[in-house]
Order: structure tokens, then C-alpha cells, then sequence
């Protein structure tokens, strides 16, 4: 069976810059010395089948963010390979993509054909997208004017407009109301049960339980440990505890 994301000794490099705190230490500072590299991956290895719910946890900083965005070509790896079978869907930054001078309207079909739609696909489906983002008018007003939380819905309702092979979201969800939040859930577990990988990261507990059956962990960079969610947590919990 083809996978849908194989990733091989990924690593991610990032070169971070000190300021010096004056002109004397500026002065003093050779260059190698205000630059610093910093690994926020290190030899990630993991495969991932069609269908498969993952959760990836870990504290602040231990690199689940940079690994969603490489898997969705925001970045790209210092060293390490991946490969990926199918067609993603991304919620990983608020309003990500979003033109803030656009109305909600425009902004709808420029990110459809972002996702692969064609306009006819998206007239199909605008009614149902402005339906499940509960915006109402403000739906033709321009997106800088719109609370994080309408900023959310929309966003969120573009990106599930279809059935992706691969959906990846990050903490998204933490922003909006609980109404609107359980209706979300409600949506990725019908694209769970339609086949879709999806790929999450959240500090919910109890968003990670009901969604994933499988957990990768990881911490300063590093694969502490993939399995199915009721072998990892327990063991995440407890060093968290530590």
C-alpha cells in the first residue's frame, strides 16, 4: 500500500541572530558570535498510511509546528527527504493565505483554487462554505476587518470545502467559540470516517483523544516516541509530571 507521508532523516536547520545589547558588544562580537544555529528538527524518521489520524505533541518548541509546515511546503528541510502521495489541505497559520484586503467572498475562491478547485467547484460549494463559517454578510466585507475567531471560520471552512487526501491543522481550533468548535470536530471526524490522513496538533488532550489513534512525540526536535495514542500519552503525561 502507498503511504501517504514517508519522511526520511528529516532535520530542519534555523540560523538565529543575538543582538547585541550595545555598541561595545557589537564592537567585540565577530560574526559567528551574534549568529547561533538552532535544530528544531533532528533525524525525524516516520511513515503514515491513507487514513490515519495522528496527533503530534509536545511541549513549546520541540518542533511540531516546523514538522506540519515542512509536510505542507511552507519550509523545506535542511537534510532528509519526504515524500508525499496525495492532494493537502492546511490550517496552520490563522488566516494563512487570506488577502486582508480581499472580502471574505474573494478570498473564498482564491483559496479554493489555491486547494486545486475550479470556479465552478467553488460556486458549488459557496453556499455550504458560507453556511458552515456562520459569517453571514460579513462575507463581502474585506477580511482585515474580521475578529480572529470569523478569521478562523472561514479559513476553516475553505480548507474542508473538500475532501483532502491530507488535512494537517495546528491549534487553529484554540481560537472561536465552543459551539463553533465542537461543529469542527464534528467535520474532521466525517472526513476521518471518508478516508482523509489527517495530521494534528493541539494542546487539547481531549481534542488529541477523540481525534487520533495514533500519537508522535516530540521534544527539542527529537522523536521520543510514535505509537497508538493510548501507548504514548500515559508516557507523555508523565514526563510532563516529572
Amino acid at each position: 500500500m502507498m503511504k501517504s507521508i514517508v519522511i526520511n532523516n528529516l532535520s530542519k536547520k534555523f540560523t538565529l541572530s543575538n543582538r547585541p545589547k550595545s555598541l561595545k558588544d557589537w564592537l567585540l562580537l565577530h560574526d559567528n558570535k551574534i549568529k547561533r544555529e538552532y535544530w528544531a528538527l533532528n533525524n525525524i524518521n516516520v511513515s503514515i498510511n491513507p487514513g490515519e489520524s495522528i496527533g503530534v505533541i509536545g511541549t513549546n518548541g520541540s518542533g511540531k509546528s516546523t514538522l506540519l509546515k515542512i509536510i505542507s511546503k511552507i519550509l523545506y528541510p535542511t537534510s532528509g527527504e519526504i515524500e508525499i502521495n496525495g492532494t493537502i489541505s492546511s490550517l496552520l497559520e490563522l488566516g494563512a493565505g487570506f488577502k486582508p484586503d480581499y472580502t471574505g467572498r474573494e478570498n473564498v475562491y482564491l483559496n479554493g483554487s489555491i486547494l486545486g478547485l475550479s470556479k465552478k467547484e467553488i460556486d458549488d460549494k459557496f453556499e455550504s462554505i458560507l453556511e458552515f463559517s456562520e459569517i453571514g454578510d460579513f462575507i463581502d466585507q474585506p477580511v482585515r476587518t474580521y475578529s480572529s475567531g470569523m478569521y478562523m471560520r472561514l479559513a476553516y471552512s475553505v480548507a474542508v470545502s473538500s475532501i483532502p487526501d491530507i488535512l494537517l491543522i495546528d491549534e487553529i481550533l484554540s481560537v472561536g467559540d465552543s459551539k463553533f468548535k465542537k461543529k469542527c470536530i464534528n467535520k474532521i471526524m466525517e472526513l476521518k470516517q471518508q478516508g482523509t490522513t489527517i495530521l494534528l496538533v493541539s494542546h487539547s488532550d481531549s481534542m488529541v483523544n477523540k481525534i487520533c489513534d495514533r500519537l508522535i512525540w516530540l521534544d527539542k526536535g527529537n522523536l521520543v516516541m510514535d505509537g497508538s495514542s493510548n501507548e504514548v500519552m500515559p508516557c507523555y503525561k508523565e514526563k510532563l509530571n516529572s
